[in-house]
C-alpha cells in the first residue's frame, strides 16, 4: 500500500491528480528539467523515481507499465534507451529538487525538479564508505571507558658524564668459625661484672 501524502490532492479530484503528475512526469523526461510550484515537485518525484527504476530494468512488462502513466511513445523511448542507462550505476535519488524565489503573481513557493545525470564518480562512494567507517569507530570509541593516563616528565641529567668505573678487585671470601660466635655456655665480658655486683 503506498504511503499516504499529507496534505489536499493536487487539482480537483483524484483523477484530476493522476493526469496532472503523469504531465509533469512526461515534461520532465521530455526536457530533464522543469519549474513547477514546491507540492507539485515534492508529490512528482515519488513518481518519477519509480518510473526510471521499471525503465532501468528494460524489459517489456516495465515499459507496458510506464506506458499506463507517461503516454508518449517517444517520451518512454528517450526514458529507457537514454536516461536509464546513465542512471544504471545509481542506486537511487534519480531526481534533485531546488527551491527558488516565489512565482510573481500569487506569491506561490517555486522549486525547479531535474534528473541528476551527473555520472556517479568511484571516489565518491569510496569517501561515503570511508566516512561511514570513521563514524562507527568513533560511535565505538565512545562507548568504550577511556583510561587518562597522567604524563610523566622527563628530566635530562645536565651533568657531565662520570668516566666509567674499573671492576673493583674481589675481596676473598673468609670463613666464619665457630669461635668467634658467642654461645650461651661459654662466659661473656658481661658475666664477670655480675659476678662482682652479687
Amino acid at each position: 500500500m503506498p504511503t499516504p501524502t499529507k496534505g489536499p490532492r493536487l487539482g480537483g479530484g483524484p483523477a484530476h491528480e493522476r493526469h496532472i503528475l503523469a504531465n509533469l512526469a512526461t515534461s520532465l523526461f521530455e526536457h530533464r528539467r522543469i519549474t513547477t510550484t514546491e507540492a507539485k515537485a515534492k508529490r512528482l518525484r515519488p513518481l518519477a523515481e519509480r518510473l526510471i527504476t521499471f525503465a532501468k530494468r528494460g524489459d517489456l512488462q516495465s515499459r507496458r507499465r510506464v506506458m499506463t502513466v507517461v503516454k508518449s511513445k517517444s517520451v518512454v523511448h528517450t526514458l529507457f534507451t537514454e536516461i536509464a542507462p546513465v542512471l544504471a550505476e545509481r542506486a537511487g535519488g534519480y531526481t534533485r529538487i531546488t527551491k527558488i524565489g516565489p512565482r510573481k503573481g500569487d506569491n506561490a513557493p517555486m522549486a525547479v525538479i531535474e534528473l541528476v545525470l551527473e555520472p556517479l564518480s568511484p571516489k565518491q562512494a569510496t569517501v561515503r564508505e570511508a566516512e561511514k567507517a570513521t563514524g562507527r569507530a568513533a560511535k565505538k570509541s565512545a562507548a568504550k571507558p577511556v583510561e587518562v593516563v597522567e604524563p610523566v616528565e622527563v628530566v635530562e641529567d645536565t651533568t657531565a658524564p662520570e668516566a666509567p668505573e674499573a671492576p673493583a678487585a674481589e675481596a676473598p671470601e673468609v670463613e666464619a668459625t665457630t669461635d668467634d660466635v658467642p654461645t650461651d655456655d661459654a662466659p661473656t665480658d658481661d658475666a664477670p661484672e655480675a659476678d662482682a655486683k652479687a
